[in-house]
């Protein structure tokens, strides 16, 4: 009697992370992706709808030398551009102390701590947050 052949059993196929179909959220993921591929420090979302009418959505993130803030405002806008966005303004670019990428719906700052510190967009951005949280449980 003739062995019988083993069946060839391949290993399921990884799946690939599903993007979102919405483009401002791909637009996210693909700048939150830009700046965790080169190391982007203390990166947060501040959701402004409602607040302002110039974005939905700011993203405030810190590099460790002008250097690294230039790279990661760079990053932000070859990763926007493959995403099929064209930014519509890049600002700082030359100091690159802080470094705004302007996307429409998405404004990213690229800032060096100490400036980050001292602007304080993120309390800026936020104030009266708490107020309204107290308010609607009160």
């Amino acid at each position: 009697m003739a062995a019988a052949k083993p069946k060839k059993v391949s290993a399921p196929k990884p799946k690939k992370p599903q993007l979102p179909s919405d483009p401002v959220e791909l637009l996210r993921v693909r700048v939150l992706d830009a700046l965790d591929d080169l190391k982007a420090q203390n990166v947060q979302e501040i959701d402004v709808r409602g607040k302002t009418s110039i974005a939905d959505l700011m993203i405030v993130a810190s590099g460790t030398s002008t250097r690294h803030v230039k790279s990661l405002a760079d990053e932000v806008v070859k990763f926007a551009k493959q995403a099929g966005m064209q930014p519509l303004g890049i600002e700082g670019q030359r100091e690159a102390e802080w470094v705004l990428v302007d996307l429409g719906d998405i404004i990213i700052h690229v800032m060096l701590p100490r400036v980050r510190e001292f602007y304080g967009l993120e309390r800026l951005w936020t104030v009266g947050d708490d107020m309204a949280r107290t308010a609607a449980v009160g």
